[in-house]
């Protein structure tokens, strides 16, 4: 016989031969859903500090360039918050200073607050940029250098400035070929020094980076900020885990791409003997089986109070929404197996350039494939593959059309047009086109 013990969040678990506690697939995506601030309703009206919550609670926000409705960024936040408007993440970015955009697992919008956390990457980036690109050497730290002292006299450059030229705008003598992955030597400097944390992006300029010495973009009492190396990897697991409700080592290492693979282990054996930290058998969807993960211990007086009433409307997510980012793990715990086609070629493609997941409640229904006409200023939906075993009955149909109305809203669109052949089949249905 089982006994049942409730984890953080009031998720229930069963613990059983195994000694390790048990989590349902209903439970487990549920916790995750809350900790991605998709579980709840969207909120309405929000301001700058309301976006700097979120952004918090999430991690970061993925930035991506692709605009086939709104930026990946803007709607990562729209999907959690319908009061959204990019001008709250442009305040916060380019005159508060409360975010800033560097490397996660990719490019990110990030709290300042965490910029102390980044200082084991800016150094380990720096020796694998100088080891990995021998040409560099003392020409391109030379280069480096001019480029600074270029930024402190004339302020905030972009790197298409330096096209074909060092850093001062003179021809340096090196051929194209010399710098990193073929750049021109001051676009090799400017990412070193991105990379490295000595410059930092202080706005762009339509999509393009304008950079600008890092002292004058991140706030002071941040960037005097130490914290040791011990102190990094225990904050990047931590913050991780907790953002994740439940993972794996290596899942809590991609989170943040901060900290080694050896130094998430070794934080996962520390928590575990000291009993920060519990293994469980979380169960992933239906044929997927479990497998054992890792979780903060459950804090004294933790009851089986759940947290807010699942949001049963439909939401479009980003295909860069952190609730998929892992596909491996989407797979796993949703079941849906995602994968952008945006560098696949059209005729192999299985769905669309660029396919936005559908969510309802705790799970993901379909994909959508829809793009905005700016000309007509129409949002244009040209398909529709709904997941095995989901219908689009009346109900669900008219979630579905609300929540793109929304959308097309949020993008400057004045209407929807749903064009002819929109509703494609299942995603599994192997005779679709």
């Amino acid at each position: 016989m089982r006994d049942a013990a409730f984890m953080p969040n009031g998720v229930t678990v069963m613990t059983g031969r195994s000694r390790r506690p048990r989590i349902t697939n209903d439970d487990a995506r549920r916790l995750f859903l809350d900790r991605q601030d998709l579980g709840g309703p969207p909120t309405g009206s929000i301001d700058s500090d309301g976006i700097l919550d979120l952004v918090t609670r999430m991690g970061f926000v993925q930035v991506d360039s692709i605009l086939t409705v709104e930026r990946a960024h803007h709607m990562i936040l729209f999907a959690r918050c319908h009061g959204y408007r990019p001008e709250h993440l442009r305040r916060l970015l380019e005159t508060d200073r409360r975010l800033f955009e560097h490397w996660t697992h990719d490019a990110a919008i990030i709290p300042t607050e965490f910029h102390p956390g980044w200082r084991l990457r800016f150094q380990r980036d720096g020796r694998a940029l100088r080891d990995r690109w021998e040409r560099w050497g003392r020409t391109g730290m030379d280069e480096a250098r001019s480029l600074l002292d270029h930024i402190r006299r004339t302020g905030p450059v972009m790197s298409n400035q330096f096209a074909g030229t060092g850093a001062v705008g003179k021809t340096n003598g090196q051929d194209s070929g010399a710098g990193f992955w073929n750049w021109h030597p001051s676009k090799s400097a400017l990412e070193y020094l991105w990379r490295t944390g000595e410059v930092a992006i202080c706005h762009r300029r339509g999509f393009q980076k304008v950079y600008d010495l890092a002292e004058n973009v991140i706030p002071v009492s941040i960037a005097k900020a130490r914290w040791t190396d011990e102190e990094i990897v225990d904050w990047a697991c931590g913050a991780a885990l907790h953002r994740l409700g439940f993972a794996t080592p290596s899942e809590i290492a991609g989170f943040w791409a901060l900290v080694k693979p050896e130094e998430v282990k070794g934080w996962c054996r520390e928590g575990i003997g000291n009993g920060t930290l519990v293994e469980v058998d979380v169960d992933g969807a239906p044929g997927q089986g479990h497998r054992r993960m890792l979780m903060s211990a459950p804090p004294p007086g933790t009851d089986g109070h759940r947290g807010s009433k699942l949001y049963g409307g439909v939401r479009v997510l980003s295909p860069f929404d952190p609730l998929i980012r892992n596909r491996r793990r989407t797979r796993w715990l949703f079941g849906f197996d995602y994968r952008i086609e945006v560098f696949v070629p059209a005729v192999k493609r299985r769905f669309g350039y660029y396919v936005f997941p559908l969510l309802e409640g705790d799970r993901l229904i379909g994909r959508l494939d829809m793009k905005r006409d700016s000309r007509r200023g129409a949002l244009n939906v040209t398909g529709l593959w709904c997941e095995s075993g989901v219908r689009l009955g009346k109900g669900r149909k008219a979630r579905l059309e609300t929540a793109v109305r929304r959308v097309a809203r949020f993008a400057g669109c004045d209407s929807v047009v749903w064009m002819p052949g929109w509703l494609r089949g299942n995603a599994d249905d192997k005779a679709r086109a």
